[in-house]
């Protein structure tokens, strides 16, 4: 089966899977989603991930971070830069998610990471999705 947006792909399978109090939950694996599973879980939005190699394709394993009350970890995880409607952020311009207690992931000329890490090197790119 192809995806035409593995990106919305993966964040949907995110959203699913915290909503039915799973513990993991599987994607085909890609550069940038590996790239964007570690930046959630640098910022504590995830447990962990795997990639396990598969044929034809390899799957990324990700597990899932719940609270004490077993709320979901993610209150809220979009998608900003879509297929059809690209955007971008200048240096000044790198968007803070709910007056910083979100994070923005984009991807840069140096590689995907957080807004706050794009606004520290003082770079701009393509705002992929926003997680709170």
């Amino acid at each position: 089966m192809t995806i035409n947006d593995p990106i919305s792909d993966m964040l949907t399978r995110i959203r699913n899977a915290g909503m039915a109090r799973k513990a993991t939950t599987t994607m085909p694996s890609t550069k940038v989603l590996v790239a964007i599973a570690a930046i959630l879980k640098d910022e504590g939005y995830i447990t962990d991930f795997q990639v396990i190699e598969k044929s034809p394709q390899n799957e990324l394993e990700v597990t899932l971070r719940y609270g004490a009350d077993r709320r979901h970890a993610i209150r809220e995880i979009k998608r900003v830069s879509k297929p059809g409607l690209r955007v971008y952020a200048g240096k000044d311009r790198v968007p803070r998610v709910r007056s910083g207690l979100g994070v923005a992931i984009v991807s840069t000329t140096q590689g995907v990471m957080s807004g706050y890490e794009a606004r520290r090197r003082g770079i701009g790119g393509e705002v992929l999705c926003t997680v709170f």
